[in-house]
């Protein structure tokens, strides 16, 4: 049998030539689809007159869907929370799956969380952990400070990521920084989880068990796929596990745990509690505080033992009594009666509002959407309006105006 024939099919065309742009985009460390992922504004759509308004006008109706989903009965939470915010620092939080990082935006998110939980809850108290190289570290101590919060996140060398996380450390010394709390406030744990592994130095089943037995809610926010144990333990303490897929669904997720959840059904609930209205210290030269046992400049009186704090809302360190302010107390009862969700207007008739009850904006007359009435008092609000009465506000304005006529 002769020598087989080479034909041109049985060679692979390589391209051993470099192109000149080849070694800059190698030094960057990317990945194609990245490139295509920035160009987002693309998929926006002007009008005939050059505006973006149908697309503003798409992203306040996802923003009005996702607030529908929300439960306005009013039921009972406990609006004095304890939350350690727990966020994982090991080798995972490097990755760049999300922009520009990881850790960078859960870091970012973080402080925006911060702000954010005090300002709908400003009566609770929150503490930041961190874990890294197997160990978990606790960064703040559960206070109603959020300066001081924001400033350790902001701290590169709290920040730094290495080795391995350990979920059952982290839980643990969010467990014991709890034993404290009085009966009438909330437990809760938030975790910032990246990693698929947590290196553990017992069975954490156990601490499961004990978190569950103690009432201490866990939720937990996932930055790379479902890992069984987080579902486990969500689950045992009835608390929420959600996956992230994207940047924008990451703070949906992590702001989910903002508003104050309702009160465990076996849980040993107060009919009162005693809280203290404390004066404010004006004084020239500092004195010490019971709280930091430090010489500090200004504070608040406790009205039962006369000592010294600095900040509220806090629990006096020398009788135990709960130190709030009235703003403080006022602000947080817009949770226990939310304001029921508008009615989208479908139809326009004659009978109809021309204009918005509370910016006084006229309304486009060719256009039916953008209108929300509200169910009780029947004004008729536009979209802007809609959002800043049920995100701000928490108050409608109509049924305010027309008094005791609404029932």
């Amino acid at each position: 049998m002769g020598p087989r024939k080479v034909v041109d099919e049985d060679y692979i065309d390589i391209d051993d030539t470099l192109d000149a742009n080849q070694d800059e985009d190698a030094g960057k460390g990317g990945y194609s689809w990245e490139e295509e992922y920035k160009r987002s504004w693309d998929i926006l759509q002007e009008d005939s007159e050059g505006r973006l308004s149908s697309v503003v006008s798409q992203l306040q109706q996802q923003r009005k869907r996702r607030r529908l989903l929300k439960d306005t009965a009013i039921i009972q939470r406990g609006i004095i929370r304890h939350l350690f915010l727990v966020i994982d620092l090991s080798e995972a939080m490097n990755e760049k799956d999300l922009r520009p990082s990881r850790v960078e935006l859960t870091l970012t998110y973080a402080q925006q969380f911060v702000v954010e939980f005090f300002d709908q809850n400003p009566i609770s108290q929150l503490g930041i952990i961190i874990t890294r190289d197997g160990i978990a570290e606790k960064l703040t101590e559960l206070s109603g400070n959020p300066t001081e919060h924001i400033r350790v996140l902001k701290s590169k060398k709290n920040t730094e990521t290495s080795g391995e996380p350990s979920l059952q450390n982290a839980l643990q010394l969010a467990r014991a920084s709890m034993l404290g709390v009085p009966s009438h406030g909330s437990k809760e744990v938030l975790v910032v989880f990246g990693s698929l592994t947590t290196c553990d130095p017992t069975d954490i089943h156990d601490t499961i068990a004990l978190l569950k037995k103690e009432m201490v809610r866990v939720s937990i926010v996932g930055l790379a796929a479902e890992v069984q144990i987080c579902r486990i333990l969500s689950q045992s303490t009835k608390g929420t596990y959600g996956v992230i897929l994207n940047e924008a669904h990451f703070k949906d997720l992590l702001f989910e745990v903002v508003p104050p959840p309702a009160v465990l059904p076996n849980k040993n609930t107060s009919n009162l509690v005693t809280m203290g209205f404390p004066r404010r210290l004006m004084e020239e030269n500092p004195t010490l505080c019971v709280c930091h046992s430090k010489m500090t400049l200004g504070g608040y009186i406790c009205p039962k033992c006369k000592s010294k704090v600095c900040e509220l809302p806090s629990d006096c360190d020398i009788c135990g009594l709960t130190l709030v302010s009235s703003p403080h107390l006022a602000r947080s009862y817009h949770h226990l009666f939310p304001v029921d969700n508008f009615d989208e207007v479908k139809t326009h008739n004659s009978e109809q509002s021309t204009h918005c009850f509370s910016c006084l904006a006229l309304f486009d007359k060719l256009e039916t959407g953008g209108r929300f009435s509200c169910p009780k008092c029947h004004q008729v609000f536009c979209a802007e309006c809609d959002m800043f009465v049920h995100e701000v506000l928490h108050n409608c304005p109509g049924c305010w105006s027309v008094g005791q006529r609404v029932s």
